[in-house]
């Protein structure tokens, strides 16, 4: 596999949204950013907020999208078009509802399992081979309670759950952008509850 060019973390933007589970993406990319001394800037043309780091020599994108969860595809669209990176060169940070929090899971490809943040970006893409980092939120238990839980803050617990899974996922993040994700996803598979 080539390495990772862009580093997407899904969210809403807009105070009320930013400790909510549905950002989760956003709190990794913003961690990454920091990390590696990045500086966000407000891009109009990527429809987001931009930032450029490098990790063991590499340059990577990393893309928060300012246009609302079911339209985040139109943001990733836009800067993997200018930059030519290919679906298989992005990797999607995003809530998982099927994982428990606590729990981070590399994958390649396969459905958007109703998240409709992943829905737009594999239509707009017109590919689902992206990679995607899933950090798990838990689920409410009931199908009609899902829109509402994942716009409510996590628990103490939850969150503390959630912050340790993203300090894994971190830590196997160079070895996934160097192109190594078989080595990242085994050793993040195995740390992970």
């Amino acid at each position: 596999m080539s390495g990772i060019r862009l580093i997407v973390g899904l969210g809403n933007p807009g105070p009320e949204y930013e400790k909510t589970r549905h950002n989760a993406g956003f709190w990794l990319v913003d961690e990454l950013c920091w990390q590696f001394k990045g500086n966000w800037r407000s891009e109009g043309k990527f429809h987001g907020d931009v930032a450029r780091i490098q990790v063991e020599g590499q340059d990577v994108w990393l893309l928060k999208p300012m246009t609302y969860m079911n339209l985040s595809g139109q943001a990733v669209l836009a800067l993997a078009h200018f930059y030519k990176i290919l679906p298989d060169e992005i990797l999607v940070v995003h809530d998982e509802l099927d994982l428990a929090p606590g729990v981070a899971r590399f994958k390649q490809g396969g459905g958007h399992g109703g998240h409709n943040g992943l829905k737009d970006i594999a239509a707009r893409l017109s590919s689902p081979a992206f990679w995607r980092l899933r950090l798990g939120i838990g689920h409410p238990g009931d199908k009609k309670e899902v829109a509402n839980f994942v716009l409510k803050k996590p628990r103490a617990e939850e969150q503390q759950a959630l912050d340790e899974a993203i300090l894994a996922a971190l830590r196997e993040l160079p070895r996934a952008i160097a192109g190594k994700m078989a080595e990242a996803m085994k050793t993040l598979h195995t740390e992970a509850k």
